[in-house]
């Protein structure tokens, strides 16, 4: 398939749908002359406008497509009329495309370039979650392993292809056995579903005690009986493929051991949360009063409904999707990624962090002061997928609005100004507790490591981090924590980075300014790296060649998690 032109992408039409959902993010001057020359809007056209096609349909023993269940589970009101529908939601959710997602299939592909002798276990790691229900099928009816690429669940030909492209599907987690959850057997995917039913009994698991003539309705509509289960509402079951162990290579190439790439279910079960919240709290909010859970005659109110939003934090991929929907097939319209957008902004900039400027004061001509931060998620920020980062940009500005400091710049393309790793693959920026030049950044991220010891960001490559200085959660103890989850770094002796947030110390020599100075800080969040996306190029594939020509004409710029501005 040729490549399409990224006619759709526009600049302009992307930072107004920036303002209409949330907070502007204005980006800072480029300092090195590269800066934004791919940002010329008229070369691009506007973001598409489409309607929703009909969602995938296809059944196997075990699974149906979510069109099986979105007929009867959409056009659902809360009490305060708020539009609830599970169908609406999922759709612009990155769980519906977990299999669609450009950045993903391009990093697949990549590992597959780089490892081509180990393409069978690449291939197999990344589809039991991304591709669930196919993968799953193709085992159980005697595969070896599932397969993605030329040939595979991607390919429009498979016979499992509209299983595949379901993404993260309704008949997947509600079919998802309590046994073993929250074990580390049933981590990296290795969940459990019921093999012995035949298609017209298998259960699909929800929170409440179904009504027998809905559920004889659903039993004829989709071959699926409702039954009440305890574990859909439970932070094990999201752990199942949230916390995931990929294999790396030693120096011969060959797999020497395991990873772990993304852990945040240990993170919150060794925070505070553990006790008081799971992730369904935060990711699939209660709606506002009761719900009819599906419009078939005779369903019954409940409460409290858990809106299917799966809110993350990666607006940037959100976006990636809605501008190639035609080349992705996706089956979300325009108007459902721009509501995921601004469901995204809202928990990014409202529900995640907190910054305080403190001890502002000068002294013998330099300017202190502490930016403090309190997170408020219940795992590190940012979790996930180890291209995540948050930090600190920074500006002293006299009372004429001249700059006459900054940390933490940006540049359009996602750099940012001052990060080492960002100007030199080899290097990466160290934990800060102090900064005291421009050219220092508080960057909060994880930094892996090959076996070497090398900088990598090959998931393959990498066998440990080198630094991982995320913010904590609440609760948090560094000293006590397990080595797939621990702190590394120089944040380790910090003694204010602690469980629920940090403190950096700012002391800037300004022995000819002005002291009708204003600060303003500001803590910046981006869900791939610049050095993440940059290190594809030299590639050439598809699936890669699409994600940087889609990378390049979308600004990656971050949004402000939260922000606070002083004066002495």
């Amino acid at each position: 398939m040729l490549i399409k032109p990224l006619r759709l992408i526009s600049y302009l039409l992307v930072f107004t749908t920036l303002v209409a959902c949330g907070r502007a993010v204005s980006p800072a001057q480029p300092t090195d002359g590269e800066a934004a020359s791919r940002l010329d809007p008229e070369e691009w056209g506007d973001l598409p406008t489409y309607e929703a096609p009909g969602l995938p349909t296809q059944t196997s023993a075990f699974f149906s497509g979510s069109g099986a269940c979105a007929s009867c589970h959409t056009d659902l009101f809360d009490e305060a009329g708020n539009d609830v529908s599970i169908g609406k939601d999922w759709r612009g959710a990155i769980m519906a495309n977990a299999s669609r997602d450009p950045y993903w299939q391009a990093t697949v592909r990549s590992e597959v370039l780089d490892h081509p002798a180990l393409k069978d276990v690449i291939e197999d790691k990344c589809a039991t979650c991304h591709t669930s229900m196919a993968r799953f099928t193709a085992v159980e009816s005697g595969a070896e392993h599932g397969l993605l690429l030329d040939g595979g669940f991607l390919d429009e030909e498979h016979r499992l292809h509209d299983l595949a492209i379901d993404g993260v599907s309704c008949t997947l987690c509600h079919q998802i056995e309590a046994e073993g959850l929250g074990e580390p057997e049933s981590f990296s995917g290795e969940f459990s579903v019921d093999t012995e039913r035949s298609p017209e009994e298998r259960l699909a698991y929800g929170p409440y005690v179904p009504v027998p003539e809905v559920a004889a309705v659903m039993r004829n509509e989709s071959g699926f009986i409702p039954e009440k289960a305890e574990q859909t509402g439970s932070a094990e079951l999201c752990a199942s493929c949230h916390t995931l162990y990929t294999p790396y290579v030693g120096e011969d190439g060959e797999v020497a051991g395991s990873f772990p790439e993304q852990v945040p279910y240990l993170e919150w079960q060794h925070s505070d949360y553990a006790e008081s919240r799971v992730c369904q709290d935060c990711h699939m909010p209660a709606a506002e009063g009761r719900v009819e859970t599906a419009t078939t005659p005779g369903s019954a109110a409940r409460e409290p409904f858990a809106q299917h939003r799966f809110i993350g934090g990666n607006t940037y991929v959100l976006k990636m999707l809605w501008a190639l929907g035609d080349e992705l097939d996706v089956t979300a319209s325009s108007d459902q990624f721009a509501r995921k957008v601004a469901q995204t902004l809202d928990q990014l900039e409202n529900r995640t962090a907190n910054l305080a400027l403190e001890n502002l004061m000068w002294s013998d001509g330099a300017l202190q002061f502490d930016v403090a931060l309190e997170t408020l998620t219940g795992h590190k920020l940012p979790t996930g997928f180890p291209s995540r980062r948050a930090w600190l940009h920074v500006v002293v500005e006299d009372g004429g609005g001249n700059v006459l400091f900054e940390s933490g710049s940006f540049r359009s393309d996602g750099f940012i100004v001052g990060n080492d790793n960002d100007a030199d693959p080899a290097l990466y920026e160290p934990h800060h507790e102090e900064i005291t030049s421009p050219d220092q950044v508080q960057i909060y991220e994880p930094i892996l490591a090959e076996v070497s010891g090398g900088v990598t960001t090959a998931l393959l490559r990498a066998s440990g981090y080198t630094k991982d200085n995320r913010l904590l959660p609440l609760g948090f103890e560094k000293e006590s924590a397990g080595e797939d989850f621990a702190v590394y770094g120089e944040a380790v002796g910090d003694a204010d980075f602690t469980g629920g947030g940090d403190t950096v110390r700012y002391t800037i020599d300004l022995q000819d300014a002005p002291q009708d100075v204003t600060v303003t800080a500001e803590l910046l969040y981006q869900s791939i790296g610049y050095r993440w996306a940059e290190n594809f190029r030299g590639q050439e594939a598809e699936e890669i060649v699409r994600f940087v020509d889609a990378y390049d004409a979308l600004p990656n710029e971050p949004v402000v998690l939260a922000r606070d501005s002083l004066s002495p």
